[in-house]
């Protein structure tokens, strides 16, 4: 009995430490960092139509490097 124990232990260890490295390597993946910086800023780049020319090239600079920033890409 107490082998069924220690044998369950192990077996709910060992499935939950591979389901986190599973999850952390999807997670961390260059193309799912890329799909949530794009989701987390694409509303910065919608038009508004009473915006002006100058304003909205301010607005897509932030956007552009709060995106960068998001991707961990150097400024410069």
């Amino acid at each position: 009995m107490n082998n069924f124990i220690i044998a369950k232990i192990i077996i709910v260890f060992s499935s939950l430490s591979y389901l986190s490295v599973s999850f952390l390597r999807n997670y961390n993946s260059p193309e799912n960092i890329e799909k949530r910086c794009i989701l987390k800023f694409e509303k910065d780049f919608k038009n508004n139509l009473e915006t002006s020319h100058e304003e909205w090239n301010q607005i897509l600079d932030l956007a552009d490097n709060n995106y960068l920033k998001c991707m961990g890409i150097p400024k410069y």
